[in-house]
């Protein structure tokens, strides 16, 4: 299973997409029909929810901040991570987490987001 591949456009096509018609056909292709999404603060499920979670995260950014792979992701036994900041493009980094997914058949079931402390 390719999880560098499927976490980054995971990355890309979720979480770096403010179009929610865009989003959701692309959460529909990635995700399973139950899958659920795990934050610090609340779990959601489903397709439309998941859609509603991510618009609500991208809702606290400044438009122009995107998502960007630290490293690619990797994974084994159906279970990838990736580290990833956001910030503007070329600017300083604003925050830092890594995604944990939980893949089947090459979708993802489930997805818990670690939101990293900054450093004080």
């Amino acid at each position: 299973m390719d999880f560098a591949s499927i976490l980054q456009a995971n990355l890309d096509r979720v979480f770096g997409e403010r179009d929610v018609a865009r989003r959701i056909s692309a959460i529909r292709e990635m995700y399973t029909v139950d899958a659920v999404f795990h934050e610090a603060e609340r779990s959601v499920r489903g397709h439309e929810a998941i859609s509603q979670a991510v618009e609500e995260v991208l809702g606290h950014l400044p438009r122009d901040f995107v998502f960007t792979a630290i490293r690619p992701g990797l994974g084994h036994n159906g279970v990838g991570r990736l580290q990833w900041r956001v910030g503007p493009p070329g600017g300083p980094v604003a925050a830092t987490g890594t995604d944990v997914a939980h893949v089947e058949g090459a979708l993802i079931r489930t997805l818990h987001v670690f939101l990293d402390q900054p450093n004080t």
